[in-house]
């Protein structure tokens, strides 16, 4: 969704997957910078800088416009188009003026000014499938009946009820040969208050919809080919893997893969809907399939390999923690009600060290937290970091039950010279994840995916 040149692209393949008898519901998500665009003018909004912020309304209205012109070739369709996306703009310019006036930015206005990004790039796709010839019509998330909590920026959808209002309202129209085309990330509450979905909110809207209506596939349109073996930057031959499992799926996303959200695939997994992760680029590239089965070849022991920096590593330790119950509670309690999420845990044996990877931009809070709430309590001796660090994630369904490979995988790390601070392993086995300095993740990406073959 890039520019109106891509969305003439994608009304094609719409086109084209309708003539092989497909029905289709098209889901669609903001412009390329757009979200991040809104965010910044919401933001300097409530800073009261009046001047930024119209300078991204001039932008973003300069960027649909722009879009509509190229991807809509009839005058009459293109300017209905171009007249509604004046009057959403103008919509949007209200609302932030009067989060100027107000200084006040709260998560439920902020949802309402994100709404704005995929309102308008569906508009557009809209239009150029109408320039088509095809029998479209327009929805919000709200308008296909998707209901959510009031939890703003991270929304939970109401399943049952959204299940059932989706498929009331989507049945009908694809009986009739009519294409719904969605706002994906946007929701609203029982009330009717616009909310979103928070990340991969436009692939979790397709998910729920696939789940209401039992389709047969998702389909996620993306510009790669699909879940690679690990960052093509990082590793110059890393291949596309063909299929895997929605647990192996959920296991790379978390660490950085450039797939969908984990929570985006909860619906899908939960009524066994194969997701297909394609290239709009690359529309014959079969891309990654995602399935319910694991499928293990002997040969495919590790299926791909992520980096995640911009992390670091906390250890918390004191003679005071051994056999005292509840003291990893009480520090993770603290770090949760300060909203400093944990990636990663590590604990020995002996109770005496606690070690866990959070967000490099939330160390000096993490540990000022800390501090303040147990030092003085007897329990903890001290609290140190390391802010250099990053995680490597290693992630497969072989791994299980086979015998050698965190000795392969660690022994081709070491022969590069590289230095292991930290291990995790789930009882899935399905992810080994391990800690070492930042400056030597990428070696030791290196060293896996050539140590087993990938």
């Amino acid at each position: 969704m890039g520019s109106g040149e891509h969305i003439q692209h994608v009304a094609g393949l719409v086109s084209n997957y309708l003539g092989k008898g497909y029905q289709v519901v098209v889901v669609v998500s903001a412009l390329k910078g757009v979200t991040d665009d809104l965010i910044e003018a919401s933001e300097e909004a409530r800073s009261g800088n009046r001047s930024h912020v119209y300078k991204i309304l001039q932008r973003t209205t300069e960027k649909h416009v722009a879009a509509a012109g190229n991807a809509i070739k009839s005058k009459l369709i293109r300017k209905e188009v171009e007249q509604t996306l004046k009057t959403t703009l103008s919509e949007l310019e209200k609302v932030l003026t009067g989060i100027i006036y107000l200084g006040e930015l709260t998560p439920k206005s902020k949802d309402y000014v994100l709404s704005f990004g995929e309102r308008m790039s569906t508009l557009i796709v809209w239009g150029a499938l109408r320039d088509l010839g095809l029998n479209v019509q327009y929805f919000t998330g709200k308008d296909v009946g998707i209901v959510t909590d009031s939890n703003f920026g991270e929304a939970r959808p109401l399943i049952k009820v959204t299940e059932h209002q989706v498929k009331q309202k989507i049945e009908p129209l694809l009986e009739k040969g009519i294409i719904p085309v969605v706002t994906g990330y946007i929701a609203a509450t029982q009330d009717g208050e616009i909310t979103t979905l928070g990340r991969g909110g436009s692939d979790y809207t397709a998910t729920i919809i696939a789940a209401a209506l039992e389709a047969d596939e998702v389909w996620v349109w993306t510009d790669v080919d699909g879940l690679m073996t690990s960052d093509p930057k990082i590793v110059s031959s890393a291949k596309v893997i063909p299929e895997l499992s929605f647990q192996e799926a959920i296991e790379m996303a978390i660490f950085g893969a450039k797939a969908m959200h984990p929570r985006a695939l909860e619906p899908a997994m939960e009524k066994e809907i194969p997701v297909r992760i394609l290239n709009t680029f690359n529309p014959q590239n079969p891309g990654t399939l995602i399935v319910k089965e694991q499928k293990i070849k002997p040969e495919d022991i590790v299926k791909g390999i992520t980096l995640i920096k911009n992390l670091a590593l906390v250890n918390v330790s004191g003679a005071g923690m051994v056999g005292t119950p509840g003291t990893a509670a009480k520090v993770f309690e603290i770090l949760g009600r300060n909203n400093i999420n944990i990636l990663m845990i590590s604990q020995s044996a002996s109770e005496a060290n606690i070690s866990f990877i959070i967000q490099r931009e939330a160390l000096e809070r993490a540990i000022s937290t800390l501090e303040i709430a147990l030092l003085g309590s007897g329990l903890i001796r001290e609290a140190t970091a390391e802010d250099d660090i990053c995680v490597v994630a290693v992630v497969g369904a072989g791994m299980k039950g086979t015998p050698g490979v965190a000795a392969r995988m660690f022994g081709a790390v070491a022969r590069r010279g590289v230095n292991v601070r930290m291990i995790a392993q789930g009882s899935s086995e399905l992810n080994i994840s391990f800690v070492v300095k930042e400056i030597d993740g990428e070696e030791a990406v290196r060293a896996i995916h050539e140590e087993f073959k990938l």
